[in-house]
């Protein structure tokens, strides 16, 4: 599947990323809990250099909760501050101001030693489209200061967002990179909705996608769509119009809506009404 994914704004973010660093004290990483590593942009870590970093893994409600504690662990060995949250419903969201002001106790402390006064915190907000920065912001604040869609690429300009005296925001579009090292890693930024559909062909990544939840957790596979003769040898293809029969996607002569069928298998995994999964384990390195 040929993915192209690098349009012009997104030279035009890292470009103000870099530009903004030195206003900045903390920045917030926001990452997506069904694919931490897809959803990482390489680049991130190079252009805020040493600059201290708070791991935000968003969606958690819609990935495995065995899954995340794995990945808390992972982040732990690390010394990597890192918290899961639901941008939605606003569950997690009141740790935010909490770890970036335990990422900044140290600092804070030695100005207050030195007898300087720190004004606020400020915090940069980055990642890559769709993983829900904008609600994330929106839920922090407490009202609507950023755009938000479900699609990705809907901010497209930086914005400072004050949330009280202790604390302030920049909000950056999303930012992707120029090619991405495997196969895996865009379908997993596909399956997840942080690529725009209309640049691929949905029914193969339904299809592809399907293989990958037959493997992974099949009952929940197979309970949602009431598929009766699917194994594990069965193929993607197989599944789909399985799901395409049950789900009475046909057209003329009984044959299978394969556009109509696909694009409920997107939604579907995307909104968490497969179940709650995880795409990706951490790696022992």
């Amino acid at each position: 599947m040929n993915i192209q994914w690098f349009p012009g704004h997104m030279t035009k973010t890292r470009r103000m990323i870099i530009e903004n660093l030195s206003m900045v004290d903390v920045v917030i990483e926001i990452l997506d809990a069904r694919i931490p590593m897809s959803s990482k942009n390489p680049e991130i870590d190079s252009l805020i250099r040493n600059k201290p970093k708070l791991v935000v893994l968003n969606k958690s409600d819609l990935s495995d909760p065995s899954i995340n504690k794995e990945w808390s662990d992972y982040y732990f060995k690390r010394s990597q501050k890192v918290i899961f949250i639901n941008s939605v419903s606003g569950e997690g969201i009141s740790q935010t101001k909490s770890a970036v002001l335990s990422i900044m106790k140290e600092k804070l402390d030695r100005l207050k030693e030195k007898g300087r006064i720190f004004k606020s915190t400020r915090t940069m907000v980055v990642g890559i489209p769709n993983v829900g920065k904008s609600s994330f912001i929106n839920r922090l604040a407490g009202k609507s200061h950023a755009e938000t869609g479900d699609r990705p690429g809907v901010t497209r300009s930086k914005q400072w967002i004050r949330l009280d005296s202790d604390l302030e925001l920049l909000d950056t579009p999303g930012i992707l990179w120029p090619k991405f090292d495997d196969v895996e890693t865009g379908l997993n930024l596909a399956f997840t909705g942080a690529i725009k559909d209309d640049i691929m062909d949905t029914s193969e990544l339904a299809c592809i996608l399907l293989q990958r939840l037959n493997i992974l957790c099949p009952e929940k596979l197979l309970e949602r769509f009431k598929l009766t003769n699917i194994d594990s040898d069965s193929t993607g293809l197989e599944i789909l119009e399985e799901a395409g029969r049950k789900r009475g996607c046909l057209v003329s002569k009984g044959e299978i809506d394969y556009s109509r069928i696909s694009s409920i298998v997107l939604d579907e995994f995307r909104g968490g009404k497969i179940g709650k999964i995880t795409l990706e384990r951490p790696r022992n390195d």
